[in-house]
């Protein structure tokens, strides 16, 4: 299994996984002329033709018979083309000393306070690869990418979680909120963000603040909650660094976590190394490695061993990667040690 930058061949496969993903990946639409463009901006970007506010780093995870089973991205830039919008969750104070009454309530603002930053999106895996290791490498790869080419991205990365909807597509949230101004099912609100249809947000949206004492007990408990299916990829950030600090997605209330580009576990402790074919040996520890290269990008993750500046895998690792024995590669153990016990 290796992770590359897409290409314009792709396009029936990437149809195919949108169309299984469901509600709430706003990033990877099932819009044929929607995603060609993306694919075909995408490779605009990584021969470094896009500026930051533009660029769309996307990437497939390809396993040995060439299928594509996979996508994850990195956004050069959020919010510098297309307003970016999130709910900042804040807090209401009231009191009175004559009533002896006292009364904190939460409360939510629509802000950009985000924007500028780039942002780790549109990770989805076909259901029947969620095995072993192509999860974490799918994921992570963007953090190795992110590490060689530091210069491509911002001081902060972000990512926005899934929140929680039903089996059905509702999200309790939407029920109790953006129902009431946009007259319209979650699903086809998040669509419309998907393609690129924004604008509707701010006109439509109250510019004051929310309290949240007037929403339904349902939508008051899924704020900053993670769809199930996103558990493991919070966990996952939250391995390498991320955080919650106070943002929410304004459709479903799902949480956006973030992380100081150099304080990224991945990125902090990934080694440019020599690489070196043999036998890692029984102890090897699984390490995610990339061939250094943008437009001829492949990112990998298999069992390895340092040895003295050099990085020792077996020869299928040296051929997925494309490399030869002395030739550099960047590499960091695929999690914590604490993940990985």
């Amino acid at each position: 299994m290796i992770v590359r930058p897409v290409r314009s061949s792709d396009l029936p496969a990437l149809i195919d996984l949108a169309r299984s993903t469901g509600t709430g990946l706003t990033t990877l639409p099932a819009n044929e002329q929607r995603l060609a463009h993306r694919v075909g901006w995408a490779e605009k970007t990584f021969r470094g033709e896009a500026g930051r506010g533009d660029a769309d780093y996307l990437f497939v995870l390809e396993d040995d018979d060439g299928r594509v089973v996979g996508i994850s991205a990195i956004a050069g830039a959020v919010g510098l083309r297309e307003p970016w919008y999130n709910f900042r969750v804040g807090l209401t104070v009231s009191a009175s000393q004559e009533l002896n009454i006292y009364r904190e309530i939460p409360t939510l603002f629509l802000a950009n306070d985000l924007t500028g930053n780039s942002e780790l999106c549109s990770l989805f895996l076909h259901a029947d690869y969620r095995t072993g290791l192509n999860g974490r490498m799918l994921a992570k790869a963007r953090l190795l990418f992110i590490a060689e080419f530091k210069q491509l991205f911002g001081n902060k990365i972000i990512a926005e979680m899934r929140g929680m909807s039903d089996d059905q597509g509702r999200s309790p949230f939407w029920e109790s909120l953006g129902r009431h101004f946009f007259k319209m099912e979650f699903s086809q609100a998040d669509y419309l963000t998907g393609v690129g249809n924004k604008a509707f947000i701010a006109e439509l949206m109250p510019k004051f603040p929310l309290y949240t004492c007037f929403l339904s007990e349902d939508a008051r408990a899924v704020i900053a909650q993670v769809h199930p299916d996103t558990e493991p990829a919070l966990a996952m950030l939250k391995s390498e660094g991320f955080s919650y600090q106070g943002y929410v997605d304004i459709f479903d209330a799902g949480p956006a976590v973030e992380c100081e580009t150099s304080k990224i576990r991945a990125v902090r402790d990934s080694q440019a190394l020599v690489l070196a074919i043999g036998t890692p040996g029984d102890d090897a520890t699984p390490f995610l490695i990339h061939n250094r290269k943008c437009l001829e990008c492949r990112i990998t993750a298999a069992p390895a061993r340092l040895a003295a500046g050099t990085l020792v895998v077996d020869p299928l690792t040296a051929k997925r990667l494309q490399l030869n024995a002395g030739d550099q590669v960047r590499a960091v153990a695929l999690s914590p040690a604490r993940e990985s016990k």
